[in-house]
């Protein structure tokens, strides 16, 4: 008999294929209707994406979620009150965060996207134009995800083990390098989706939708174009006006109907992850820093990111405390909002497409009012909420800077710690309190600006990770910028 196995020689050993354990006249009467020679692409699809998703917003395995304990703490929309120095708001971070992100978005997410490709490709056995189209979309949100986490990483040859040529130790693409492949991919992958084409099975994130995807694949272009826009300026400016300036060919996203997210359903595996996190520890609490901003904005968004206290008010807990310094205050828990086990699971939103128009319009890489476009996005973020923008918030927020637009943007991505992270990291915005007298940070006191290569690679990739450090710029420690940096 055939059956199809996804399997790793090494951690970057990514190959799939058919292993015959049955040959001649006995393979043909030996067949199992019920255990198929090849597996279709609306069976490979909704995994692939689940872990992309969860991998993304915040996975229920202890010690490997990124989102949870290491990045939301890190931007200071969440803080920690015991398990500090263990799991991320301290600044150190568990090895296992590192090689369950890296592990399981090679071996699980971009190998199945790559069978899609090839099983829904020309010649395949299963030939529709619209599934390639899903599956680079979804690969090129996960290399991007890979390569704003760690730096340069393997990419032009990372799922190349079963090529003519097979590559079983993939080398190490730059940053620039990963972000020129990503851009194009999405490019392709607008011209693959078709609202016209092939109906599509097993799309978990948008029901077939396929109008969706193309406002996905085009926003997320500007994500990147527009977080490169300092190093390669020409380039960013290009992309940005070729899409928004073609709404026919290049769909974006433009309502908060239209968030690319993932709806969970409350059954077990599948429900919301910071659900299952959140609903059965309370180790967590609203950064003071977010609270603090909130407040003094007299921003309503704060009833749904925290829950208030007894009394009906709301308090944060300062980043970076000891188990024992943390427990002298009575601070917010998050909001029942992400509580909720069917909550989406969100990977970009309206407000994030209006704040990306907003700061390309004020660096002049767009035309536009930089404004209009803040004020847009703000009103979606609260809309995303379920609230209404108060007709004076503009004026709360002073005047229209890079500092008032990244501030608000972090603001609005609470529960994307990670983007939110991205988005600190290259600009430096918004600009983080003093830390408590009583905090106490790893990492030489640094906000971590990457996390460092599985150790794995060490062992099985050794040569072209040397050469992926060298691409770096730095050493490989939690230290070292990355190359978007402003």
């Amino acid at each position: 008999m055939k059956r199809l196995y996804i399997s790793s020689i090494a951690i970057l050993l990514l190959t799939f294929g058919t292993i015959s354990s049955c040959t001649g006249d006995f393979e043909e009467i030996n067949t199992n209707p019920n255990d198929p020679i090849s597996v279709s692409p609306s069976l490979l699809l909704p995994n692939a994406i689940q872990i992309v998703v969860d991998r993304y917003w915040g996975h229920s395995t202890r010690y490997e979620r990124l989102n949870i304990d290491a990045a939301m703490c890190w931007i200071q929309h969440l803080s920690r009150n015991i398990y500090i120095n263990a799991e991320g708001d301290s600044y150190e971070i568990p090895l296992t965060i590192s090689s369950g992100t890296w592990n399981n978005l090679y071996r699980e997410s971009l190998i199945n996207f790559e069978k899609v490709k090839t099983l829904s490709g020309p010649g395949g056995s299963y030939e529709n134009t619209n599934y390639v189209g899903i599956a680079m979309v979804m690969q090129a949100f996960t290399y991007a995800y890979l390569t704003d986490v760690f730096g340069p990483i393997p990419y032009s040859e990372a799922l190349k083990g079963t090529a003519e040529e097979a590559i079983n130790s993939p080398k190490y693409d730059s940053m620039e390098e990963v972000y020129a492949g990503i851009l194009a991919d999405l490019t392709e992958a607008n011209d693959h989706l078709s609202t016209s084409g092939p109906a599509v099975v097993g799309d978990i994130m948008f029901n077939g939708d396929i109008m969706k995807w193309k406002r996905f694949a085009n926003s997320l272009a500007l994500r990147i174009a527009n977080r490169q826009a300092v190093k390669k300026p020409a380039e960013s400016k290009e992309i940005m006006t070729r899409i928004l300036a073609d709404p026919a060919k290049y769909p974006i996203i433009e309502s908060n109907s239209q968030t690319a997210e993932l709806i969970h359903f409350d059954v077990i595996g599948s429900r919301n992850k910071m659900f299952d996190v959140f609903s059965t520890r309370s180790d967590w609490n609203i950064s003071t820093t977010l609270i603090d901003e909130l407040l003094a904005l007299d921003d309503e968004r704060i009833t749904v990111y925290a829950q208030p206290l007894e009394d009906g008010t709301y308090a944060g807990l300062p980043n970076g405390l000891t188990d024992a310094a943390a427990g002298n205050f009575n601070a917010s828990r998050i909001g029942l909002k992400y509580l909720d086990p069917t909550a989406p699971s969100v990977l970009m939103t309206y407000a994030e497409v209006e704040f990306i128009k907003a700061e390309a319009a004020l660096d002049g890489d767009i035309e536009g009012d930089a404004a209009q476009f803040l004020e847009s996005a703000i009103k979606a973020s609260f809309n995303q909420q379920g609230l209404t923008m108060p007709d004076d918030y503009m004026s709360r927020i002073g005047g229209v800077t890079k500092e008032s637009i990244m501030t608000q943007k972090w603001i609005a991505l609470f529960g994307q710690g990670v983007e939110a992270w991205n988005e600190y990291r290259r600009t430096g915005y918004p600009v983080m309190p003093a830390p408590h007298p009583n905090s106490v940070f790893s990492n030489d006191g640094v906000l971590p600006t990457r996390i460092e290569y599985p150790t794995s690679e060490y062992s099985l990739n050794k040569a072209n990770l040397d050469e992926g450090v060298s691409k770096l710029g730095g050493a490989d420690n939690m230290r070292t910028p990355l190359w978007w940096v402003e």
